[in-house]
C-alpha cells in the first residue's frame, strides 16, 4: 500500500468500511459549523445612501464617511432605536463607504431583518442631522468668508472692466506695433475677467456643501447574509468528511507493516512454509475494553480496513489440515523447533498456541515463545534446533521483521520458515464425525 497510487476503489472502501467514522466527523463539523456562525455569521444585511451635494474633494468625502460612523453618530441612533442596543454595540456592524456620485454608502448588520432596516435608517438619519450640525456651527464664519470673496472678485472685474474700455478708446484704426500691444493687452484682460467670473460662480455654488440628502429609505433583506449557518454548518460537515477520508488515505499511505508473503519472505530471509485461518469470536475486530474501545467498536473504528474482507472460516477439518501440513514440513527440519510470536500479535499467538497443542498430540518437540516486538530477544541455539516465526498478516514492518532476523541470527537459531495468520470468522458448531476427519484427511497431504 505504501507504493501504490490512490485509485476509487481505495476511496470506496474506506466509505464501507468506515462509514459510521465518516459520519460521526461529518455531525461533527457541522456542529461546530454551526457553533462558528454565531462568530462569524453577519446576521442580516441592509444599506443605506446619504448624498453630499456640491462639489467635494476626494479627502472630504472620505471624511463624511469617518462622520458617518462616529461615535456621536451610532449613539444617538442606538438611543432612538426601540430594541435599545449600545454605541459599542453598533460599532462592529456599521461600516461606511464613498462611491461615485459623492454618495456614503452605509452597510449595517443585524440580528433581525426589522433590525437591520431600523438601524440603517437610524444611522443615516442622525448623520444628516449631525453634519447639518457641524455645518451650521461655522456657517457665520463661511458666510462672512464667502462674501469677502465675492465683494473682492466683483471689484476686480469693474476694474478690468474699466481698464478695458479705457484702452479701446485709446486704439486707433491703423496697424501699428502700438496698437497690436494694446490689442493684446485686451486679450489677456478678457480672460482674466472670465477667469474671476468663473471663480465668482464657483462661491456661489459652494454656498450648497453643507446640503446632505438621504437617498431614501434602506431595503428590508429578504433573508440573512452569507455565509448563513446553515452555509456553515455544510461547509464543515463537508470539510470534516473529506479530512477524514484523505487522513484514512493518508495513514494507509504512510503505514509501512507488510501484507504480501513475497515482502514478508524476503525481510526475513526465510519462505513462508503456509498460511492459517484463525478463528476469533469476532474476527479481526479488536476488544472493545475500557471507554476507548467502546467508542471506536461504535464507529466501526475496531477493525483494519486496507485489507480483505474477513472471510467465514471453514470447518474444524480443513483448518486443522493446514496446520498438519506445517508440522509435516517440520518433520524434515531441526529436531528442536521454536515457535516465535510477538506479544502483541493476537492471531499469532492464538496460531501459535494450536500449533504447540496440536504437536503435543502428536508426540512433536515444539515450544512457544513470545518476544517483545519493540526488542526482539532469541533464547539461544541448542544442538539442532530452529525457529519458526508466526505472525499476522499486516501486524510487522520490515524493519521489525528485519530486527527479529538479526535477533535470531545473533542467538545462532536458523529459521526455518514462517507461517502468516488470518483471521476468520466460525462458521459454526463442529460436528462429531468432522473430528475424526483430520487423522484420515493427512494422508497424502504433506
Amino acid at each position: 500500500m505504501t507504493d501504490d497510487t490512490v485509485r476509487l476503489a481505495l476511496i470506496g472502501q474506506v466509505l464501507r468500511r468506515r462509514w459510521r467514522l465518516l459520519a460521526a466527523l461529518a455531525v461533527l463539523g457541522a456542529v461546530i459549523g454551526a457553533a462558528a456562525s454565531i462568530l462569524v455569521s453577519p446576521g442580516y444585511k441592509t444599506t443605506s445612501n446619504v448624498l453630499l451635494q456640491g462639489p467635494r474633494q476626494a479627502d472630504e468625502l472620505l471624511t463624511q464617511a469617518q462622520v458617518a460612523t462616529s461615535s456621536v453618530v451610532l449613539d444617538r441612533a442606538a438611543a432612538v432605536l426601540p430594541w435599545h442596543p449600545s454605541g459599542a454595540d453598533l460599532q462592529k456592524k456599521v461600516t461606511a463607504s464613498v462611491s461615485n456620485g459623492n454618495v456614503v454608502t452605509l452597510t449595517v448588520s443585524a440580528d433581525t431583518a426589522e433590525h437591520a432596516q431600523q438601524l440603517a435608517d437610524q444611522v443615516a438619519q442622525q448623520f444628516v442631522k449631525y453634519s447639518g450640525q457641524l455645518a451650521s456651527n461655522s456657517a457665520d464664519a463661511s458666510v462672512q468668508l464667502a462674501q469677502e470673496q465675492r465683494e473682492s472678485l466683483r471689484n476686480q472685474v469693474k476694474l478690468t472692466t474699466d481698464k478695458i474700455s479705457e484702452l479701446a478708446k485709446n486704439v486707433g484704426g491703423d496697424l501699428t506695433v502700438e496698437s497690436v500691444q494694446v490689442r493684446t493687452q485686451l486679450e489677456g484682460l478678457r480672460t482674466s475677467l472670465e477667469q474671476a467670473i468663473n471663480d465668482l460662480n464657483q462661491a456661489d455654488l459652494a454656498t450648497g456643501i453643507g446640503n446632505t440628502v438621504v437617498l431614501g429609505s434602506s431595503e428590508r433583506p429578504a433573508g440573512p447574509a452569507a455565509p448563513t449557518m446553515v452555509q456553515l454548518a455544510a461547509g464543515g460537515a463537508l470539510l470534516f468528511f473529506l479530512a477524514g477520508v484523505f487522513g484514512h488515505l493518508f495513514a494507509a499511505r504512510a503505514d509501512r507493516r507488510l501484507r504480501g508473503e513475497p515482502e514478508i519472505a524476503s525481510a526475513l530471509g526465510s519462505p513462508i512454509l503456509a498460511g492459517v485461518d484463525v478463528t476469533t469470536p469476532e474476527g479481526d475486530r479488536l476488544p472493545a475494553t475500557g471507554f476507548t474501545g467502546k467508542v471506536r467498536r461504535l464507529l466501526g473504528g475496531d477493525r483494519p480496513w486496507v485489507l480483505p474482507p474477513v472471510a467465514t472460516s471453514a470447518d474444524e477439518v480443513n483448518r486443522n489440515i493446514r496446520y498438519r501440513r506445517v508440522l509435516a514440513r517440520l518433520a524434515t527440519g531441526p529436531a528442536d523447533v521454536l515457535l516465535l510470536v510477538a506479544d502483541d500479535d493476537e492471531t499469532g499467538r492464538l496460531a501459535a498456541a494450536q500449533l504447540a497443542e496440536l504437536a503435543d498430540r502428536m508426540s512433536l518437540p515444539l515450544r512457544v515463545f513470545e518476544f517483545s516486538a519493540e526488542r526482539p530477544t532469541v533464547p539461544d541455539a541448542g544442538p539442532d534446533s530452529g525457529v519458526l516465526v508466526v505472525l499476522g498478516t499486516g501486524t510487522r514492518t520490515a524493519w521489525q521483521l528485519v530486527r527479529l532476523a538479526e535477533a535470531c541470527s545473533d542467538a545462532g537459531q536458523e529459521i526455518v520458515g514462517a507461517v502468516l495468520t488470518h483471521p476468520v470468522r466460525p462458521a459454526g458448531p463442529v460436528t462429531e464425525p468432522a473430528a475424526e476427519a483430520p487423522e484420515k484427511a493427512l494422508a497424502g497431504s504433506a
